[in-house]
């Protein structure tokens, strides 16, 4: 086989996570470990969302060979010289994994490359892409027949969490990451993800941990968790419970919190608040196991709800608008706005006012379903309303088991990127 290089283009910590890992998987399978005959490299593209920590983490990735960071993609995009100046093999193929669609046609022409979109909503520039792979056959309905033959239906790239669960060593055993003597039987297992990124942190911390303080108190046997994403160290997550650092910490009746680093490797590290209330942070990742074995969720909205929809854990997903200047994490030219210095803060007042008053559904589990089988919470939530939500859901088992169902119903099949990956090896005979 001639070398060829692979350049995924990919941008926020989303995308990086739960779309590139398993397709970088997916390739090495499909075309081998042999770095002199098949090189992997990323490029990510500025993202609203990024936390500036997703060219570490995929250059964690033992597939991958080589990653530029975002801040150096204009000069790429526009010269084609990376900041390293890296050279390139006379074959390759260019792989869309997040960003704009434009962006695989003009550094496939420029390297000489074929190119494969992944198409997760919408397909464009149909006369300049070679391939694409889509998520669903809406998407290639509407597409020009004159280039129908480009499609080819994969799947959702964010259901690959329950084909690398399954293919993960079962753990009998995994509630023990939760530092607890209890068995299973006598604990309640429950999952806290209040997001990544400070625009959903500011509220979400505070928010959450109150509402895992009245829970607790109602329901003592209850333990909770959270999956720490890996953008996120655990000093930058613990100051959003600090009330020095965030006022949201008062507004939600948040006891104040403090972060419990054991000195032993034995234990896992934790937030504890005044009330008594421990709250452990794992660190394992991806956090499949952990999370299957929670009886429950409280999440705010983002690619979180597509891995708990596709392991099949029920959740209640919440969108805290005490303030909306706070939530900024749009994709595309509204994060852009918001986040501009100085207007940023008017311009996402006015784009979460609209928001609001247009909103559908937001969890990926009820966009796949079309309708609302896990709850959607938005508006000024108060922790003690939600927190008798979630008992009510833990005192009514049946009430998780059918939200479980439903969610094993609407999560299609994996493989998605074994898919892309055959895509891409397709197109390197070409």
């Amino acid at each position: 086989m001639t070398p060829v290089d692979i350049l995924i283009l990919s941008n926020g910590p989303g995308e990086v996570t739960t779309w590139v890992r398993p397709v970088v998987n997916a390739l090495r399978q499909q075309l081998g470990d042999d770095r002199s005959v098949v090189r992997i490299s990323v490029v990510l593209s500025p993202c609203p969302n990024a936390t500036g920590k997703e060219g570490a983490i995929a250059l964690s990735y033992p597939e991958v060979d080589r990653v530029q960071p975002a801040e150096h993609f204009w000069q790429f995009l526009l010269w084609g010289k990376t900041f390293e100046n890296w050279d390139w093999r006379s074959r390759g193929v260019v792989v869309f994994l997040g960003g704009d669609q434009i962006f695989p046609v003009v550094i496939g022409k420029k390297l000489g490359y074929r190119t494969v979109v992944y198409a997760e909503w919408e397909a464009r520039w149909h006369n300049w892409i070679d391939r694409f792979g889509v998520m669903k056959p809406q998407v290639a309905a509407r597409v020009s027949q004159k280039y129908a033959h480009k499609c080819t239906v994969v799947g959702d790239l964010m259901l690959e969490a329950q084909g690398q669960l399954l293919t993960a060593n079962s753990c009998t055993d995994a509630i023990n990451h939760v530092s607890t003597q209890d068995s299973a039987l006598s604990t309640e297992l429950i999952g806290v993800l209040p997001g990544s990124k400070a625009a959903k942190l500011t509220q979400g911390i505070p928010l959450m941990l109150a509402i895992a303080e009245h829970i607790h108190l109602n329901r003592p046997q209850t333990k909770f968790v959270i999956p720490v994403a890996p953008t996120l160290d655990l000093q930058t997550l613990a100051s959003f419970g600090d009330s020095q650092k965030n006022p949201f910490v008062e507004i939600f009746g948040l006891s104040g919190v403090s972060l419990i680093i054991p000195e032993d490797n034995k234990s896992k590290p934790s937030l504890k608040t005044q009330t008594g209330l421990t709250i452990e942070l794992s660190q394992d990742n991806p956090a499949y196991d952990l999370l299957s074995q929670c009886r429950i969720c409280v999440t705010t909205v983002g690619a979180n709800t597509a891995e708990l929809g596709a392991l099949g854990v029920p959740m209640i997903v919440l969108l805290p608008t005490q303030q909306l200047d706070a939530m900024r994490s749009w994709d595309g030219l509204p994060g852009l706005l918001a986040n501009l210095p100085g207007v940023g803060s008017t311009f996402a007042k006015v784009i979460n006012w609209v928001f609001l008053r247009r909103k559908g559904l937001l969890a990926w589990p009820n966009i796949w379903a079309q309708e609302e089988i896990v709850p959607e919470l938005v508006g000024k939530l108060q922790p003690e309303e939600v927190g008798e939500i979630v008992l009510d859901f833990l005192a009514h088992p049946e009430k998780l088991d059918d939200m479980r169902d439903k969610l094993r119903q609407v999560r299609g099949e994996s493989g998605a990127a074994q898919k892309i990956a055959q895509i891409v090896s397709e197109e390197i005979g070409k």
